[in-house]
């Protein structure tokens, strides 16, 4: 953990200057910015004040060690491809499964579907953006095409099927996870 990089956030947070820092600890401007670059280490009485001034204490200042990722990138993602069917499923936000839904991109081939889903507590979102499918619900089948979305509660078993002639592409939600 960077304190520095820490205590320069929280300082943007609450929207206060070094100055305004400085003065409210009784340091010098020129020491809260060592400190928030890295060049400096404040004692522990020093960041008790620190942290006293933007809010905070020594407990919550440490057991936020983890910072809650907010984008992620192509690098991110997860594949898997299930060349049998002809269907991908990509993790678009990593460890999505810890928390309340899961957003997933699903790609069909031409000819493809995905592999059927049973039932479940919860709720499915899905987005075509590209393509048209067909959603099979149980004994039902609906046909979505680009621009349309569908949701339901997965109550029957469930899947989706690419009959058309190019690849089709649907954001899709699960609340819980499922996938």
């Amino acid at each position: 953990m960077k304190i520095g990089e820490k205590i320069r956030r929280l300082r943007m947070k609450h929207n206060l200057t070094q100055e305004e820092l400085a003065d409210r600890c009784e340091l010098t401007k020129g020491f809260i910015s060592q400190v928030e670059r890295e060049l400096t280490s404040p004692s522990i009485a020093t960041l008790v004040d620190i942290l006293e001034s933007l809010g905070t204490n020594l407990r919550d200042f440490f057991n936020d060690d983890i910072e809650e990722k907010i984008v992620f990138s192509k690098k991110d993602v997860f594949v898997k491809t299930n060349s049998e069917m002809g269907s991908e499923v990509h993790w678009i936000i990593p460890n999505a499964q810890k928390n309340v839904m899961e957003p997933i991109l699903v790609v069909v081939e031409a000819g493809g579907q995905t592999p059927l889903d049973d039932p479940h507590d919860g709720e499915e979102f899905g987005y075509v953006l590209r393509g048209s499918i067909i959603l099979h619900l149980g004994a039902e089948q609906f046909k979505v095409r680009a621009g349309e979305s569908f949701y339901f509660r997965p109550s029957a078993a469930h899947y989706i099927a690419n009959t058309g002639a190019s690849t089709a592409k649907v954001l899709w939600v699960s609340s819980p996870p499922s996938f």
